[in-house]
């Protein structure tokens, strides 16, 4: 009975100790900065999440209230766009949300192929995906972080679908504010190829939507989201991070857009403080100085250093 006694209070002792030693915090993601990476993490995880992304359980700090939702490009998805800013935005204390959009199939691997569809439709998705994340976090507001034609889907969803309240910083990669843009040419095959297949064409459900309003009845897409004077909408603020190497974005200044009066816009290009960025329209959203500067649009208020290193095409660094 001595010895029990004695093993009881050692245990007990023990206990207090484990219970009164900090939490152990979660080690840090590795961060890959090579944007072709994502190709292996979706093959590695076919129709998943990066590790760090969508996880529902995640609940906004007080340093970090907004969550970040990130908005692929063009072909792009969840997981191959965002190999890189994932576990960056990750690792600094942000709830981190990414959707694949736009895709023709339900069924893998097209499923995970998107930006192809109605851009009109893939708005409504997002609305869809924000209002989920609202509701499960319970934050007010989310930021965007947006690449290529990810940078225009959430201003139809801010102008026509009633999401201009829900967001607050709005950081743009690569984006094309001015003139047409040449993913008219990807809508038109890909309606083709719907049709060839005998699939239902893709359409926005009719239903009741708070703060939805009619987009112009003559005007296309990109007439849709300048509409009113332009794409930028009050109470947003803006960042937009251009490369002079765009080799889809041409020329880069189309992404270049000075707001008007009274919404603050900032337009980057990532060459005038580093001339060895060469960072193309891929590897603008896969490397350390992309990765500095989005931080800083999400968090002006404790700005970081943003290194000068060489950054190739394609892959990033």
């Amino acid at each position: 009975m001595r010895w029990t006694c004695r093993s009881v209070l050692v245990a007990a002792v023990l206990a207090l100790g484990v219970a009164g030693a900090p939490m152990a915090h979660a080690a840090p993601l590795p961060v890959t900065y090579n944007f072709l990476a994502g190709i292996p993490a979706e093959l590695a995880n076919p129709g998943g999440s990066l590790p760090g992304s969508n996880d529902y359980t995640c609940k906004p700090s007080a340093e970090h209230p907004n969550p970040v939702v990130l908005v692929h490009g063009t072909a792009g998805s969840q997981q191959t766009n965002w190999i890189s800013m994932v576990p960056t935005l990750k690792n600094e204390g942000y709830c981190v949300y990414a959707l694949t959009y736009g895709e023709l199939s339900s069924v893998w691997p097209a499923s995970r192929i998107g930006g192809l569809g109605p851009k009109e439709v893939s708005a409504w998705q997002l609305k869809v995906f924000v209002d989920n994340v609202l509701a499960t976090t319970g934050a007010e507001k989310v930021d965007v972080v947006g690449h290529s034609q990810g940078t225009q889907i959430p201003t139809y969803w801010a102008k026509y679908y009633g999401g201009a309240p829900e967001i607050d910083k709005y950081v743009s990669l690569a984006p094309y504010w001015q003139g047409s843009d040449d993913d008219s040419n990807y809508s038109d095959v890909s309606a083709a190829f719907v049709e060839g297949l005998g699939l239902p064409p893709a359409a926005v459900p009719d239903a009741t939507c708070t703060g939805c309003a009619d987009a112009p009845a003559d005007a296309d897409f990109e007439a849709a989201i300048n509409a009113g004077g332009g794409p930028y909408i009050q109470g947003i603020t803006y960042t937009n991070i251009v490369t002079r190497d765009d080799q889809v974005v041409t020329p880069y200044t189309r992404g270049i857009l000075a707001g008007p009066d009274g919404i603050d816009v900032t337009n980057i290009v990532v060459q005038e403080t580093c001339s060895a960025d060469r960072s193309d329209h891929l590897s603008i959203v896969a490397n350390q100085r992309s990765a500095a500067m989005v931080l800083n649009a999400l968090d002006p208020e404790h700005p970081r250093a943003v290194p000068c290193l060489a950054v190739p095409p394609y892959t990033g660094a």
